[in-house]
């Protein structure tokens, strides 16, 4: 059977990450997706939050990473991400996206570039 899912798209932020310094000391926006899997039946039948995954919750811990430290890759923003979000118990799987949007490229402007991991508890 597959597993329900929790969808949290286009959380947009402003932050200081990647490999380049310049791009570390003006910032740039990144976006980020996140489809958390795990059983919403009871949550559906109780109407009660204690049966499922706080968003807000989720959206403070994605806020907090991205808005944290600087990295140097996409790919650390998206595990840290994943598994902040992997410590909720009810969480059986995260699929997480970090977008970087209008990215200059040698002559041209990709519309984004990003990566997607998914991880299991």
């Amino acid at each position: 059977m597959e597993n329900d899912k929790i969808l949290l798209e286009g959380h947009a932020f402003y932050a200081y990450h990647r490999l380049n310094q310049e791009e570390k000391i003006l910032g740039q926006r990144f976006i980020v997706d996140v489809s958390m899997e795990l059983d919403l039946q009871q949550a559906g039948k109780s109407d009660d939050l204690n049966d499922t995954v706080s968003y807000s919750a989720v959206y403070d811990d994605i806020r907090e990473i991205i808005q944290g430290p600087s990295v140097n890759l996409l790919e650390a923003l998206a595990e840290k991400i994943a598994q902040a979000i992997l410590k909720f118990d009810r969480v059986q799987a995260v699929t997480v996206r970090v977008k970087k949007p209008e990215v200059p490229l040698k002559g041209s402007i990709l519309e984004y570039t990003g990566v997607e991991i998914r991880r299991t508890s």
